[in-house]
């Protein structure tokens, strides 16, 4: 019986090992893959922005140069200095007030009982399934009545109310995941709710603010429709509009365009890693906390 065993657990053991080496060289084999065709568009933006010949490139993989003319050019003629900084002011404004807005509406519909509170859920909800295309002529008829048209600020309030629902969402489940004890014994110590909102409930709602903030400023940076609809003046396009002009009736200045959106594309890079850093962190702080 015992030689009869032997063979049999040597039988079992070789697919075991055929396994993990198959695990061992197909995890990384994968990783690659999915990060080769994750990546191969961001590269394929930059490369041609960096070609002198991106019009003739065609399907080159390596460009035939480096240049930074389409940069310069971009620059010079195409003005996009003025609508980086006009989607900077837009961006900012609709972060700082949709993270404070919403925040507060999360505490009220997560800790205050009210009538039609179960209400206001569900049209928060609504609003977010509403497709932003059918939003756009009412929005331009109330925006032209209140003569806000043009403004940046009318822009900035269109982005602040279509990233409300999404944060507000959001950020009521990270309040109620707050104890109430918390709180409680933030007042036993004496604490006004001023002190225990900046002490205690801000730094455990932190990730949520970090994730409902990334959602609001890539709605504003990245919008297209409504700043086209609402800005006439060239001036205050953004840099999501301001790549528009690039694209003629006939023929489309390739090196422009993927040089423009290479530098609207960084920023939003640049703010994800900032912003993630912090992301990790404030859950870890908020774990140990609770």
């Amino acid at each position: 019986m015992s030689t009869a065993k032997v063979p049999a657990a040597l039988g079992r053991g070789k697919p075991r090992r055929r396994t993990s080496r198959a695990a061992r060289f197909g995890l990384p084999l994968a990783v690659a893959a999915l990060l080769a065709f994750t990546l191969f568009p961001v590269y394929w933006m930059v490369s041609t922005a960096l070609d002198p010949k991106a019009l003739t490139r065609g399907s080159d993989l390596l460009p035939s140069g480096l240049t930074f003319d389409h940069f310069d050019f971009v620059f010079d003629r195409g003005n996009f200095g003025t609508y980086l900084l006009n989607s900077a002011i837009v961006g900012v404004s609709t972060i700082l007030a949709a993270a404070l807005l919403s925040l507060f509406a999360a505490i009220a519909v997560a800790r205050f009982k009210f009538t039609f509170r179960t209400s206001v859920l569900i049209m928060v909800l609504v609003v977010q399934m509403v497709p932003l295309e059918a939003l756009v002529i009412p929005l331009f008829i109330q925006m032209r009545d209140y003569e806000m048209l043009n403004s940046l600020l009318g822009l900035s309030i269109v982005y602040i109310a279509l990233s409300l629902p999404f944060a507000i969402w959001t950020l009521r489940g990270f309040v109620a995941a707050v104890p109430k004890e918390v709180e409680e014994a933030a007042y036993i110590d004496g604490a006004s709710w001023f002190r225990m909102f900046w002490s205690v409930l801000l730094p455990l709602v932190g990730p949520g603010l970090v994730a409902t903030s990334i959602f609001a400023f890539i709605t504003a940076w990245n919008e297209f429709v409504f700043a086209y609809t609402f800005m006439k003046g060239s001036d205050k396009y953004t840099a999501a509009v301001g790549i528009f002009q690039f694209f003629g009736e006939n023929s489309t200045a390739w090196g422009p365009v993927m040089a423009s959106s290479t530098l609207v594309t960084l920023p939003v890079m640049i703010f994800f890693v900032i912003v993630h850093r912090r992301l990790g962190s404030g859950l870890a702080a908020g774990a140990v906390k609770g």
